[in-house]
């Protein structure tokens, strides 16, 4: 192993603690779901139904969406295996936006009808994907074709986001739709592989 300069710093380490951030964040965003309702007999199955449909949606949509940035972290520390100070601060803001996704989901998914608590939520998401972007911005040194994966998300939250102030019960079927990123990412990788 080479020796590492003074500001330098192993991202395989990053990457132990974003594995435990990213467990632990996804674990705790089913923590609340069996407090959702209190029921006074046994519950049935269209009582079941109304309580937690949008709680499970809700959880759904933040377990994918911590899923997919996850797998775009892994990829991005894998391509990194020294890190300077600043991406290593830049990385601890990204697992801080991760850290916060079982509260503001929580919000979410209590309150998923109410404009202040969507648009909340949809900034959080939109922070999420930025950081993403631009630690993936960092790594690739500027613009290349690889970086669209990332980008893609942030295009789709932003507008969300908007979506989420007016309509709230509309704006999560505009979030699914920043799953494209990974289809990009996918078909933009095939397309420079050299057997492709």
């Amino acid at each position: 192993m080479t020796e590492l300069k003074p500001d330098q710093f192993e991202m395989r380490r990053l990457e132990s603690l974003s594995n435990t951030i990213f467990g632990v964040a996804m674990t705790l965003l089913a923590y609340d779901l069996p407090k959702a309702a209190v029921f006074t007999s046994a519950p049935g199955g269209s009582d079941l139904a109304h309580v937690y449909s949008g709680k499970l949606a809700g959880f759904a949509l933040s377990f994918i969406i911590a899923g997919v940035f996850w797998i775009s972290h892994h990829r991005r520390l894998a391509r990194q295996p020294v890190g300077s100070r600043g991406a290593v601060i830049l990385n601890l803001f990204f697992l801080l936006s991760i850290v916060l996704l079982p509260v503001t989901n929580g919000l979410y998914t209590n309150y998923s009808m109410s404009n202040a608590v969507a648009v909340l939520y949809g900034l959080h998401l939109t922070a999420i994907a930025g950081l993403n972007a631009w630690l993936w911005w960092t790594i690739l040194g500027g613009w290349r074709h690889e970086i669209m994966g990332s980008v893609f998300p942030l295009l789709v939250f932003i507008p969300g986001t908007i979506v989420a102030a007016f309509a709230p019960h509309v704006a999560p079927f505009v979030w699914f739709i920043a799953f494209g990123g990974v289809a990009i990412q996918r078909f933009t990788s095939a397309r420079t592989e050299p057997d492709a």
